[in-house]
């Protein structure tokens, strides 16, 4: 049995209601419940979340809400381990068997179906714990910078100076999109970023944090010259 979770809290502070604000035309979620069911990966499509009104948009966009997250799994600090660790407990206690479930952030607009699919394939065929989306940063981190208290400038690796940034190691980072993990992972508590996890590699074009009023503006932006890229290409 494979599984979707998608958490979606009620409490977003810095953009009220983001999980069900209107993006390019639909709730934020509805793009993550859809991307969900195409990938055809899934028996189930669940939305774990503390909110009645979140409830109400995800059944309406065709997921699952079978019950409602307790509130010390709601607050700022949780982390996405013991939110999907508590689906998968739900499950198991009404005499389900999720073999590996996969978290699937509520607002993540660009996932595609199809990168769902090469994470399970990717988890399947590995014995990894985890398999998990992730995207190159756009400038060498060994080059990064820090303010000190006085207003300067002081780089973090100044050992990295005069080295070329062609021969600096490349860097990855979360994308923040989907977590594929086996249900041991999940229930261990095992860390999503660890040496045991595995990357499923997209372009920077197609990741974007949504934190902010201005990462929504720029994510709308992206999302709708990508939309007029692919009906040109039709």
């Amino acid at each position: 049995m494979k599984v979707a979770i998608i958490p979606a809290r009620g409490g977003s502070k810095r953009i009220p209601r983001k999980n069900v604000g209107s993006f390019c035309g639909k709730p934020m979620i509805a793009w993550s419940i859809e991307a969900a069911r195409a990938s055809g990966c899934f028996d189930r499509v669940i939305v774990s979340t503390d909110d009645d009104g979140i409830a109400v948009v995800a059944e309406q966009h065709d997921a699952e809400v079978p019950f409602r997250r307790p509130a010390d799994l709601a607050d700022d600090h949780t982390g996405t381990v013991p939110v999907i660790a508590h689906a998968i407990e739900w499950l198991q206690a009404r005499g389900e068997d999720p073999q590996t479930v996969c978290c699937l952030y509520a607002t993540a607009p660009f996932v595609r179906s199809d990168d769902i699919r090469r994470g399970q394939e990717a988890l399947e065929a590995s014995n990894a714990e985890y398999a998990l989306s992730v995207t190159s940063y756009a400038f060498p981190i060994q080059r990064a910078l820090r303010m000190t208290d006085a207003g300067r400038l002081v780089m973090f690796h100044p050992e990295y100076a005069n080295t070329r940034s062609q021969d600096l190691e490349e860097a990855w980072h979360d994308a923040g999109q989907f977590y594929w993990g086996r249900s041991a992972a999940w229930l261990s508590g095992v860390p999503i970023m660890n040496s045991d996890s595995i990357p499923i590699v997209l372009p920077r074009e197609r990741v974007q944090d949504i934190d902010t009023p201005e990462d929504w503006r720029r994510a709308e932006w992206l999302f709708k010259a990508m939309q007029a890229e692919a009906r040109e290409a039709e």
